[in-house]
């Protein structure tokens, strides 16, 4: 190949990659499919000459492919294409040459993958998190199992391990009394590798600097900040508090249309307000619940948070907006404090955020 600018786009799969290369004016110069293996991916794109800028989609072997081809290539791009109008057929060659195209003419916006000292707490509040789930899981399987035999059960009572024999007997049925120990056992097990995850994650978070920082932000306890280490890994992803928003789920979705009249010749912008639409539906999930349950928290305890709370409402704000408002406040003021390294100061608590 020539020593000129190459765009390559990558469609991967587990056992298989199918990959279509093109140069600076647009033209498809190689198409290939190779095994999804780390020796045949290097040898590919350390085999091209001049400046090679890579896409892929977002999935289960993104952040493989970028920490593997980002010491070889010029630019690793992850792009996450979900929800994105497509026409015509669709294939793994059709959607190889789709990136390609759309990486030449610069058509794709990148999501941020780190890497380095954050993908070990990544990986165990993944770990304490998915326990958390499987546990939830198993609870509300226990329940409906009971509550299909118009068996009611208030409260935690069900769970505990002194009650359960009193619970099993209430089933008649040799099945559902089976059903109910493989899951009385399964909860004991995810009952006791919970604190050991929990652990792990918050001895490794403690690890970072920012740790200090944040803890020291009402309604963050441990493991929401490790959360936040974990998900946001860096501040300096965001180049503002709106940029934060939008990634957790708080920017407010406006709609418009006709915005401009002609008067005397000249255009003139409408005076009318954007339609509001509510919220961005994407978002980071995670980063979302930590704000938001923060801000719930917040709200019903006393302190310079909550009296922010009352004071919109005393304002006339409505309940559901003034707990947006302050969420967004929390979110906005963990950016400031994390970017700047300072303390929490309820006194320039308007200030800071």
């Amino acid at each position: 190949m020539k020593r000129t600018t190459k765009y390559v786009g990558l469609d991967i799969h587990q056992a298989s990659t199918v990959v279509s290369v093109r140069e600076d004016s647009g033209r498809v110069i190689a198409r290939s499919v190779l095994p999804t293996q780390g020796p045949a991916l290097t040898e590919f794109i350390g085999g091209m000459r001049g400046a090679v800028h890579v896409a892929l989609e977002e999935g289960t072997q993104a952040q493989w492919v970028h920490e593997l081809l980002t010491p070889i290539a010029h630019r690793v791009l992850v792009c996450d294409r979900r929800g994105d109008a497509r026409r015509g057929t669709k294939g793994d060659q059709a959607d190889a040459d789709a990136l390609s195209e759309a990486l030449c003419r610069g058509g794709l916006r990148a999501v941020y993958h780190g890497s380095g000292p954050q993908a070990t707490l990544k990986e165990l509040t993944r770990a304490y998190q998915q326990l958390v789930e499987d546990a939830t899981r198993v609870m509300l399987r226990l329940k409906a199992l009971f509550r299909a035999r118009a068996i009611p059960t208030p409260g935690a009572g069900v769970y505990h391990p002194q009650e359960r024999a009193r619970w099993l007997a209430l089933l008649t049925d040799r099945g559902a009394r089976f059903r109910a120990e493989a899951l009385y056992a399964q909860l004991d097990q995810l009952r006791a590798l919970r604190p050991k995850a929990k652990a792990a994650m918050l001895a490794e978070a403690t690890r970072d600097p920012a740790w200090v920082v944040l803890r020291a932000i009402p309604f963050l306890g441990p493991v929401r900040v490790a959360l936040l280490l974990a998900t946001m890994q860096t501040p300096w992803r965001f180049r503002t508090k709106r940029h934060l928003w939008a990634y957790t789920g708080l920017a407010v979705v406006t709609r418009s249309s006709a915005d401009y009249t002609i008067v005397h010749g000249q255009p003139v912008r409408r005076r009318r307000a954007p339609l509001t639409r509510g919220l961005n539906r994407n978002h980071n999930r995670i980063l979302k619940d930590v704000f938001k349950g923060a801000a719930t928290a917040a709200t019903a305890r006393r302190g310079p948070l909550q009296d922010f709370y009352h004071g919109m409402l005393a304002r006339g704000m409505r309940p559901e907006l003034a707990r947006v408002t302050l969420t967004r406040n929390l979110a906005a003021l963990t950016l400031r404090l994390w970017k700047r390294g300072e303390r929490y100061d309820p006194r320039r608590l308007t200030r800071q955020a």
